[in-house]
């Protein structure tokens, strides 16, 4: 039995001290109707959350867990909206639910809506999303209220009145 140091192991370097998450800055919110997207996002990036997402630290940034627990669309969408979050949803009755665009429209909410068959299943939202990537993001640095719709040859914006 050596006494000594073990040959395998090697001083602590600075780079390996731990250091705490800064917090990170959540700048999309994704609607409970793409869960399963949300979760592929939301492991990739700390500036994403869902309902019901308890938080991570990613890239050493820590976000905390969402505070938004409402269900109902008139209830959470002002709530986004306050906090500054771009949603992402796929509510494929957008166009003929009043009550939503009313929603989006009074809190100045801004929403991208990922529509048609490209938005069926976990795989084809995660393609579309991504197709749609660059242009999504550039909406943060637009005012609201909108709603856009997200397909696999156009981002196009919808009309907000009833």
């Amino acid at each position: 039995m050596c006494d000594g140091p073990s040959r395998t192991s090697s001083p602590p370097r600075p780079e390996d001290a731990t250091v705490p998450a800064r917090q990170a800055v959540v700048r999309f919110y994704f609607d409970a109707d793409i869960l399963g997207l949300a979760h592929v996002i939301c492991s990739l990036r700390n500036d994403a959350t869902f309902p019901g997402d308890p938080g991570a630290t990613i890239y050493k940034r820590h976000r905390p867990r969402c505070p938004i627990t409402d269900k109902d669309d008139v209830d959470w969408v002002p709530k986004v909206a306050a906090r500054g979050w771009l949603i992402i949803s796929r509510d494929h009755n957008i166009r003929e639910n009043p009550e939503e665009r009313r929603a989006v429209r009074e809190s100045g909410a801004r929403m991208v809506a990922l529509s048609g068959r490209d938005a069926a299943n976990k795989w084809l939202q995660l393609e579309l999303f991504m197709r749609r990537w660059r242009q999504i993001e550039r909406l943060l640095d637009v005012n609201g209220p909108f709603i856009y719709l997200a397909q696999r040859g156009s981002l196009k914006p919808l009309s907000l009145d009833d």
